[in-house]
């Protein structure tokens, strides 16, 4: 008989109902004190062991389980183990009524029941109760025996033992899941967990977003930290691996201190890709010889538009030596080491070089997608940016932590001070539709085209002097199919007008721990 089959039969017991009665083995009774007061509720561990030829097999453990025990007459008491469950198995209440009880002296109360079960051609069954009472204690010993499942030539037995401590009724009565979180320290899997874990308490429900990289063979051993309130238990254990792969949920019960139960249903929500600028390299595919142009790896950005400047910008009278406009942030960050920051800077431009406008500002960008600095030479300033990446996913939305300040002097793409005008950042995401990879959308068609399947922007033309999380919920105006190709774009600019070679000097968007979140 396998374990599942015994799951069942089980389950088909507590339906039916365990006793009918409860007897004293012809035992004298004896009026058993007031003062011994053994009603109440009583909360302790159950243990349920199936009994097989070969050998005894755990089939489950309930680490507080409630059992609540009432007067039903001058010597006897009614029993019953609240929504008993184990192995993930839920079935329900088992009460056992009308148990007399016979005083052993020195406190302490027993009482025997015997009983059968016999349920036309699917089981029958003999079942034995032993119980204790002792100093506020209570120790139920359940035999289930000569188990008979029709068309099964083995009988089994099976085995429940509990042993609670009786309730004050002073004791807390909250039963929360306070934290659920996954410790990459702790299980090197939960590391394909991004973003936050969302606990909703009023559906009780806990769901959580993994990488968009992460196989069904990986989410089987996620291995989930949990807080619950004080002097509550939580079953499955903090700690323990669970196996969330394929849409599974698991479900957590949580007893507080009086044995009040709540259960909580956790899954995955969703995938993700997280980015949180910690990985960036140096050089350039134009100039090898380049070793200090930062590259923020899996992004495009401007930067190889300052470096043309750099190493061109003479032919046109034009000098700069300052920073690259997207580098690393290493002494203000959201979290870890490093954040992605953007400073439009002033590049002393204005002029043209092989006839083509060299803006005063270049505003600071950053990008999926690719950058060609040498689109530009052909007149067309749109034509450097190729916004979007191959997208095989539904987005959802893009989360993540800004800060900024505007600049204090804007410039027109004439290189003309703007009295009076106010430099605004860019967070925007952009879902279009192609007809092949090499397919794209650029700067001057990227919010327009009709393409677009999706998109959000934001805009803040106000300073942000500490870390603000942002959430650009993706819009769409066609209906996504599965069948087209799409690519992706998630844009960040300290200057919104950049493309167009407007922008302040000086304007700082810094970016942390971005998530794009897919259906």
């Amino acid at each position: 008989m396998k374990k599942n089959l015994f799951f069942y039969l089980f389950a088909v017991l507590c339906t039916v109902s365990l006793f009918t009665s409860c007897s004293d083995n012809d035992e004298p009774a004896v009026t058993v004190p007031v003062s011994a007061n053994v009603a109440g509720n009583y909360k302790g561990a159950l243990n349920v062991t199936l009994k097989m030829e070969t050998g005894d097999v755990p089939a489950g453990n309930v680490p507080a389980q409630l059992v609540s025990v009432t007067n039903a007459g001058e010597n006897t008491v009614d029993l019953k183990i609240s929504n008993f469950s184990f192995s993930g198995m839920q079935l329900g209440d088992i009460e056992v009524s009308g148990c007399q009880l016979t005083d052993a002296g020195n406190g302490k109360y027993t009482f025997t029941a015997t009983s059968s079960m016999d349920v036309t051609g699917l089981l029958s069954a003999g079942i034995k109760a032993n119980g204790v009472f002792e100093d506020k204690t209570l120790k139920l010993d359940l035999d289930i025996d000569d188990v008979k499942l029709m068309g099964s030539p083995v009988p089994y037995t099976v085995k429940v033992a509990y042993s609670g401590t009786k309730l004050s009724g002073t004791e807390s009565s909250e039963a929360k899941i306070l934290s659920f979180v996954f410790d990459k320290e702790v299980a090197a899997v939960d590391s394909l967990v991004v973003g936050d874990v969302v606990i909703n308490e009023e559906s009780k429900t806990i769901t959580f977003m993994v990488a968009d990289t992460a196989k069904a063979e990986y989410l089987t051993a996620l291995v989930p930290t949990i807080e619950v309130s004080e002097k509550a238990t939580v079953t499955p254990a903090s700690g323990v691996a669970q196996d969330f792969s394929n849409g599974k949920t698991v479900t957590y019960t949580v007893t507080a201190e009086n044995g009040t139960t709540v259960e909580y249903v956790a899954s995955i929500s969703g995938n993700a890709s997280f980015y949180d600028f910690e990985s960036w390299s140096y050089g350039s595919t134009m100039y090898p010889e380049e070793q200090d142009c930062p590259i923020l790896n899996g992004w495009a950005c401007c930067n190889d538009a300052v470096l043309l400047i750099k190493k061109m910008g003479a032919l046109g009278g034009i000098t700069y030596e300052g920073e690259y406009p997207v580098r690393p942030s290493t002494d203000d960050v959201h979290a870890g080491e490093k954040a992605l920051l953007l400073e439009s800077v002033d590049i002393k431009g204005g002029k043209n070089i092989f006839g083509t406008p060299v803006p005063k500002v270049t505003a600071a960008t950053a990008f999926l997608g690719t950058f060609n600095a040498f689109g530009a030479l052909g007149g067309d300033p749109m034509a450097t940016t190729s916004f979007g990446v191959m997208y095989d996913k539904q987005p959802l939305k893009v989360t993540g932590f800004y800060k900024y300040t505007p600049g204090a002097e804007f410039y027109n793409a004439n290189g003309e001070l703007q009295a009076g005008v106010a430099d605004k950042c860019s967070l925007s995401a952009v879902l279009y539709e192609v007809s092949s990879e090499d397919e794209t959308l650029n700067g001057g068609n990227i919010y327009t085209s009709d393409k677009i399947v999706a998109k959000a922007v934001f805009t803040n033309d106000k300073a942000v002097e500490s870390y603000a999380p942002f959430e650009l919920n993706l819009e769409y105006v066609k209906d996504y199919d599965s069948s087209k190709l799409y690519k992706f774009a998630v844009i960040f600019s300290a200057s919104a007008d950049g493309a167009s070679y407007n922008a302040a000097v000086g304007s700082k968007l810094l970016i942390d721990d971005v998530t794009i979140i897919n259906k």
